[in-house]
C-alpha cells in the first residue's frame, strides 16, 4: 500500500497535465493583404495555401497600418503563446506583435 499511493499520485498528476491545452510559441503567417480597413484597424492576409487570416490591431499595439496596401506581401507575427485550439473571428494584434513587409 505504501508503494501504491505514490505511484497513483504520479499517474494522476501526469493525467491532469495531459488535459491542459497545449500552447504554441510565436506564430507567423506570410501572405498577401487582400482586405484592409485602416479606420477599423482590421486586415485579412491570404497565405500561399489559400487560407485567409483575419487580424484586428488593438489601439495601443504600436502597429501602423497606414504604410500597407491591399496586394502588399506581409509577414504577421504574434509574439505570445496562443492555444493551438483557439479559433477566433480575428486574431488581436497587441503590443509586441509585428506586421512587416515581406519579400516576394
Amino acid at each position: 500500500m505504501r508503494r501504491l499511493f505514490p505511484l497513483l499520485s504520479v499517474l494522476l498528476l501526469l493525467g491532469a497535465a495531459a488535459l491542459l491545452p497545449a500552447a504554441a510559441e510565436e506564430r507567423t503567417v506570410t501572405g498577401t493583404i487582400v482586405r484592409l480597413d485602416l479606420a477599423g484597424g482590421v486586415f485579412t492576409v491570404r497565405d500561399g495555401a489559400g487560407a485567409s487570416w483575419n487580424y484586428k490591431v488593438e489601439p495601443d499595439a504600436g502597429i501602423d497600418l497606414s504604410g500597407f496596401r491591399p496586394g502588399d506581401r506581409v509577414k504577421v507575427t504574434i509574439g505570445r503563446a496562443t492555444p493551438l485550439n483557439m479559433i477566433t473571428a480575428a486574431d488581436l494584434l497587441r503590443k509586441g506583435d509585428r506586421v512587416e513587409k515581406a519579400a516576394y
